[in-house]
């Protein structure tokens, strides 16, 4: 049972990991989309994308480098092609969702939009959890991920060279 208790493990961590950049970039997206709001005469879905795309930025900085440092880097141009072409399909059920809201339903005061602009954000989120952690952020094969963390173990401790000083 330990290594699926660990599997386990590893996937709680995972999505806690998603979880916290995803509520930061929560605050990012509905920031922005008040933030634009409050400034400009955007239309509503407008003012969402613009949020959007800026969470977005925010949102593969901390999914990179902190929720998923640890998988394959490789292919970074890919990742950031998949990682974008996942995200517009995330903005657009983001979106899409406030869209309806809006203009199908006519539900367009401050509170409606930011309500179901978050509703918007939960569905997609999950559409995104699926496929970053399924197409973009891929996991290292084990064999590979052991043979690195075994090369990296092996490289010599090399102590810097002392600096010579030139007597004038």
């Amino acid at each position: 049972m330990e290594p699926r208790s660990s599997g386990l493990q590893r996937l709680v961590r995972e999505v806690a990991k998603f979880g916290t950049v995803g509520v930061a970039g929560i605050f990012v997206n509905l920031g922005v989309f008040n933030l634009v709001r409050h400034v400009s005469d955007l239309p509503v879905v407008r003012a969402s994308i613009i949020a959007t795309v800026v969470a977005i930025a925010f949102n593969y900085v901390g999914f990179r480098y902190w929720t998923y440092r640890d998988r394959d880097k490789s292919g970074r141009t890919k990742e950031l092609t998949l990682f974008l072409i996942f995200s517009a399909i995330g903005l657009v059920i983001e979106n899409g969702v406030l869209y309806a809201a809006t203009y199908g339903f006519g539900w367009d005061s401050p509170l409606q939009s930011n309500v179901f602009k978050f509703v918007g954000i939960g569905i997609a989120t999950l559409f995104r959890f699926w496929s970053y952690r399924t197409w973009v952020f891929r996991a290292m094969p084990a064999q590979e991920a052991e043979s690195i963390l075994v090369a990296e173990a092996k490289k010599p401790h090399r102590e810097p060279e002392p600096k010579s000083q030139r007597v004038p």
